[in-house]
C-alpha cells in the first residue's frame, strides 16, 4: 500500500478536492507565510505527491512539510499560463523554499520615441509596446551617461515633453539650442527631413552600426566640402571623431550583429554564481553577476542541494519577468526543465519567436566558456574576500572552545536510525568555513543491533580514522559529534582505540530545560569542560558549529530516507506473485524508485530481462490497484 505522511482534517479536505486542471499551488504554515509556491500539469497528483514518504525529493522538502497547514490553489487554463504565474508569485511573495532572485531592479534603457513626429530620447526603466525603439540594458550608469553625453553633444535631438507638430511654432527656442544640444523643431530651426536625418544617426550609433554610420557621415562631410561648407563639414568631422573614439573602447563579439544574452553558472560548493552577458547587434552591452551563497538569497534552501540548472531555470523565469528587452537568442550554459515551455512564454511576451539554446560547438560555445570562465572568476573573489573573514571567526572558536590548533580542517559525525533499523552514520567536511560536499562520507551500521548510538558512532569513528591511518591521509584539526557527553566519551574511546590523541573532539547539542527538554540553547561539551560551554547563538562562530552540526544531521537523514524508499521499494514487490530477489534488483536498477515504476506503462516493463507481458501487466495491475485503495484511505 502507498504509505503516507499524518495530515491535519483541513489538509486532507484540501488534498481530497485537488483537480486534475494545470495551475499553480501555494503551501501555507499555520501563521499564514508561504512557504513554497510551485506549478504543475495536473494539481491533485502533483500535490499529493508531497505527502506520500516516496515523494520526498530532497531534505529541504522534507523539513518544510511538517510546516504546511493549510495549501491554496488556483486553476489556470494552461500549463504554460501556470509557468508565467508560478513566477510572477515567487516575485511578489519570495517564499523561503522557493530559489529567489533577489536583485530584482529593472535596468535602464535608452528609448527613441519614433512614433512621435520629432522623436525624443529619454531614460526609461519600463518596456512598453508603444511603437519606440528601446535600446539597452546599461548595467553600469557610467555606461549610460557616456552615451547620453555623446548623443546629446553629437547627435541634439530634443529632450523636453512638448509636442512639437510643425503647425505651432515657438518664438524663440530654449536654452539647449543655444548651447547647441537640441535642433529646436518647436521653434522651427530645422526642417522635418534635417531633424529625421539625425534620428537616422542615432538609431544607427544605438544599434551598434557604427560602420554604416561612419559611411553615411563621411558622404556628408564631403559633400558639404565641396560646396565649401565648412562649418557644417567640421560639425560633422567632429561626429566622426567621437564614434571612432567609441568603437575603439567598444568590445566586438559577433561580426553577425546578433541580439543574444549568454548566461552561465559556476559552482564552488555551496556557492553558485550566475553571469549574464547582453550582446546587442554583436557588441557587448554590459554582463550583470548574480551569488547564491549557503542558503538560496536567504531562503531556507541550501544551494548544495539544488543542481545548477534549477537555479539557472529559477533565474530565467524571475530575471524575464522584468520590464526587460528580449533578445532574439538566449544561450545557456545547460538544458533547463520546461526548456521549450519558457521559449514559448519569452516568444509570446516579446511579440516574436524567442530561442533558448544550449550551444554544443562552435563560437555560440565559446561564448558561453568564456561567460563560465567569468562567472568561475567572481566565485574565487568572493572566497578570498570571505578566506579573510573566516579566519577571524575560526581563531574565535579557538579561542571559545579552548582548542590546541585553528579549527581549519572540521569533520562532524552524526547517527541516524529509527529504533535501531536501517541505522546509518555520515560525516561531513568544512575546510576553513566552507562546507566540501564532495569529501562528505556515509556509513551503513555493520556491527551493532538494536538502537545503541554511543556504540554505532564508535563503529563509525573507528572505521573512518582506520581508513585515514591506512591510507595516510591527514587528520582533521577537529571532530565534531553531534550529541553530548556520551556521543563525546564513544568518540575519544575509538580515538583511543586507533592511538589518536593529538586531534581535539567536541560535542555539540542543545542544552536541557529544567524539565529535560529542549532548550534554543546550544551547548558544546569538551574533554576539559564536562559541563558544556554554553554559545552565544548570535555570533558567526556559533552559527559555523550550528551550520556544521545541522548538516551533518541532514546528510544523515537524507541517506536513511534513501535506504528506507529502496527497503520500502523492495517490501512492495516482494507481495507481487512471481517477483523474485533478482527481478526487485532489475526493477529498481531500471527504474531508480517507486515513483518512477509506477509511472511506467506494461511495455516499459516488459522491456527488463525475465520479465515477460503478462508479469508485466500483474506489476502493473498490483502497483495501480494498491494506489486507488490509498486514494480510499486503506493503509
Amino acid at each position: 500500500m502507498r504509505r503516507r505522511l499524518p495530515l491535519s482534517e483541513t489538509l486532507q479536505e484540501t488534498l481530497q478536492h485537488l483537480p486534475l486542471q494545470p495551475g499553480v499551488y501555494l503551501m501555507k504554515s499555520a501563521a499564514g507565510e508561504i512557504l513554497y509556491v510551485g506549478k504543475a500539469k495536473q494539481l491533485r497528483h502533483r500535490v499529493r505527491s508531497y505527502f506520500r514518504l516516496s515523494g520526498i525529493s530532497s531534505a529541504r522538502i522534507a523539513s518544510m512539510i511538517p510546516q504546511i497547514a493549510d495549501i491554496e490553489y488556483i486553476v489556470t487554463d494552461s500549463e504554460l499560463e501556470a509557468l508565467i504565474l508560478e513566477a510572477t508569485l515567487i516575485k511578489k511573495h519570495k517564499p523561503p523554499y522557493n530559489v529567489v532572485l533577489k536583485d530584482d531592479k529593472n535596468f535602464p534603457y535608452i528609448k527613441l520615441t519614433v512614433n512621435e513626429m520629432y522623436p525624443r530620447i529619454l531614460t526609461v526603466r519600463t518596456i512598453k509596446r508603444d511603437g519606440a525603439m528601446y535600446f539597452g540594458p546599461y548595467v553600469h550608469p557610467y555606461d549610460l551617461r557616456k552615451t547620453l553625453k555623446v548623443l546629446m553633444r553629437f547627435f541634439p535631438l530634443r529632450h523636453c515633453s512638448g509636442n512639437p507638430d510643425g503647425r505651432t511654432r515657438k518664438e524663440r527656442p530654449c536654452f539647449q539650442y543655444e548651447i547647441h544640444r537640441c535642433l529646436a523643431p518647436c521653434a522651427g530651426k530645422c526642417t522635418p527631413e534635417e531633424y529625421m536625418q539625425s534620428v537616422e544617426d542615432v538609431i544607427l550609433f544605438l544599434q551598434g552600426k557604427k560602420e554604416d554610420l561612419l559611411h553615411e557621415l563621411r558622404q556628408r562631410m564631403e559633400h558639404h566640402a565641396e560646396r565649401l561648407e565648412f562649418e557644417q563639414a567640421a560639425v560633422l568631422r567632429d561626429q566622426i571623431e567621437a564614434v571612432e573614439r567609441i568603437m575603439e573602447r567598444q568590445k566586438m563579439i559577433s561580426t553577425q550583429f546578433e541580439n543574444q544574452d549568454v548566461i552561465a553558472t559556476a559552482r564552488k560548493g555551496p556557492q553558485i554564481n550566475v553571469q549574464i552577458f547582453f550582446i546587442r547587434n554583436g557588441m557587448l552591452m554590459g554582463r550583470k553577476s548574480f551569488h547564491f551563497s549557503e542558503r538560496v538569497e536567504g531562503s531556507d534552501t541550501r544551494v548544495e542541494e539544488l543542481h545548477e540548472r534549477e537555479v539557472l531555470r529559477a533565474f530565467v523565469e524571475q530575471f524575464y519577468l522584468k520590464d526587460v528587452l528580449i533578445p532574439d537568442e538566449i544561450l545557456l550554459s545547460e538544458a533547463i526543465p520546461h526548456q521549450s515551455m519558457i521559449a514559448e512564454w519569452l516568444s509570446e511576451k516579446k511579440g516574436k519567436k524567442v530561442a533558448l539554446l544550449v550551444p554544443q560547438r562552435g563560437k555560440k560555445k565559446h561564448l558561453i566558456a568564456l561567460v563560465q570562465q567569468n562567472a568561475e572568476l567572481a566565485l574565487t573573489e568572493i572566497a578570498e574576500h570571505d578566506a579573510a573573514a573566516f579566519q577571524a571567526v575560526l581563531e574565535d572558536v579557538q579561542q571559545q572552545l579552548q582548542l590546541t590548533r585553528l579549527p581549519g580542517h572540521i569533520e562532524c559525525f552524526d547517527i541516524s536510525n529509527i529504533q535501531g533499523t536501517l541505522a546509518v552514520g555520515s560525516m561531513v567536511v568544512c575546510r576553513h568555513g566552507l562546507m566540501e560536499p564532495k569529501a562528505y562520507k556515509r556509513f551503513k551500521i555493520k556491527t551493532i543491533e538494536g538502537s545503541d548510538d554511543f556504540a554505532m558512532l564508535y563503529e563509525v569513528i573507528t572505521r573512518r580514522y582506520a581508513r585515514v591511518q591506512r591510507e595516510g591521509l591527514p587528520l582533521p584539526d577537529l571532530i565534531m559529534v553531534d550529541g553530548g557527553k556520551g556521543q563525546l566519551h564513544a568518540a575519544r574511546a575509538a580515538l583511543a582505540a586507533l592511538r589518536i590523541d593529538a586531534v581535539d573532539v567536541v560535542g555539540l547539542a542543545k542544552a536541557r530545560g529544567a524539565r529535560g527538554s529542549d532548550t534554543d540553547q546550544e551547548r558544546v561539551f569538551t574533554e576539559t569542560n564536562g559541563e558544556g560551554i554554553v554559545l552565544d547563538t548570535t555570533t558567526k562562530s556559533a552559527q559555523l558549529l550550528q551550520h556544521i552540526r545541522d548538516e551533518a544531521h541532514r546528510f544523515a537523514l537524507t541517506y536513511h530516507r534513501t535506504l528506507r524508499k529502496k527497503a520500502n521499494f523492495h517490501s512492495i514487490l516482494e507481495e507481487i506473485p512471481g517477483v523474485g530477489q533478482k527481478r526487485r534488483k532489475r526493477l529498481l536498477t531500471r527504474f531508480g524508485s517507486l515513483k518512477r515504476l509506477k509511472e511506467a506503462s506494461i511495455d516499459e516493463i516488459a522491456v527488463i530481462p525475465s520479465i515477460n507481458a503478462d508479469l508485466a501487466e500483474t506489476i502493473y495491475t498490483f502497483l495501480h490497484t494498491s494506489d486507488q485503495e490509498a486514494e480510499h484511505g486503506t493503509s
